[in-house]
């Protein structure tokens, strides 16, 4: 028999962090088609970062508001917000280790010791999972502490890959948060405006500061649309620093929810508390299109 060249086959460790990351890619491209449309234009490096990320964000958010009540509904009953302790816990003992059993969480320690990712944008991410069990009316204060937590810190640690490596003045660095926070603000709003009918009625939650089903109306919508096209404006300031595919990827992202900010707004109220809005996936094609031939937002 003729020997195999073995020499670029991983094995112990290298072989588990592949296995890892290719769990946390599936997670992505399982529940998310607008995002791993967009992530797809980022070079391989980045992509393998923003995958990581996205498969613990996506794992917390079931245990606080997916299958984990099905689970528990199913079984005999288990504690949501002990399964988010533990999560949480075991993240931060991952970010020391460099290791955990848990396949997501041990892919994303890895692009967080990697790109510098610290608990001071991981702990926000899990207070606003923990309000998800405890809150269901936000007032201005609660609903921008959710927020951060909850979007602009995802978008902090997408940051922390796209310029891992790469040298920027203060100004630009400030500007890059900035931009980083207003676009995980506004993917935040979209998907609360959209999700309206829904989250009270399954949820019985309401994010937005004094809106209610009851009395959403075309004021109150344009309004928040309003809110939403700001966010998106100041996020598009920042877009010129980046790398060129993180560049086209965040573009591609930002002109996929400026679609549903704009088909909201001509969506009319009574219709919006009805019926969940989305972007169709030959639109999606066409939004990748024009950000991979660098059209601008």
């Amino acid at each position: 028999m003729e020997n195999q060249d073995t020499t670029k086959v991983p094995t112990g460790l290298a072989l588990y962090n592949r296995a890892a990351h290719r769990a946390s890619k599936e997670v992505i491209y399982s529940y998310s088609t607008s995002f791993g449309m967009a992530t797809r234009v980022l070079n391989k490096g980045l992509r393998h970062h923003v995958e990581n990320i996205y498969a613990l964000v996506r794992v917390a958010d079931e245990i606080v508001d997916g299958c984990a009540a099905q689970a528990s509904a199913e079984s005999d009953g288990f504690d949501p917000g002990v399964l988010l302790t533990e999560f949480e816990n075991e993240t931060y003992l991952a970010l020391k280790r460099g290791f955990s059993t848990n396949l997501v969480i041990h892919a994303f320690a890895l692009t967080a010791r990697e790109v510098g990712i610290k608990k001071d944008i991981i702990e926000p991410f899990f207070f606003s999972m923990r309000q998800d069990l405890t809150e269901t009316i936000h007032d201005q204060k609660s609903f921008q502490v959710y927020v951060y937590g909850s979007a602009e810190v995802v978008g902090l640690m997408c940051l922390a890959a796209f310029v891992h490596g790469r040298n920027y003045s203060e100004e630009q660095k400030l500007l890059l948060v900035k931009g980083a926070r207003a676009l995980g603000a506004a993917f935040q709003k979209v998907n609360f405006l959209r999700d309206l009918a829904a989250d009270f009625d399954k949820l019985g939650r309401s994010y937005f500061p004094d809106v209610a089903i009851e009395t959403f109306d075309e004021e109150t919508k344009n309004r928040l649309v309003r809110d939403i096209e700001n966010d998106l404006q100041i996020s598009a300031l920042s877009l010129p620093l980046l790398e060129s595919s993180a560049r086209k990827a965040v573009t591609a992202a930002q002109f996929l929810f400026q679609e549903l900010n704009d088909k909201i707004s001509k969506t009319p109220a009574e219709e919006l508390i009805r019926t969940r809005i989305s972007v169709n996936n030959l639109r999606k094609l066409f939004v990748l299109a024009k950000a991979l031939l660098g059209v601008k937002p």
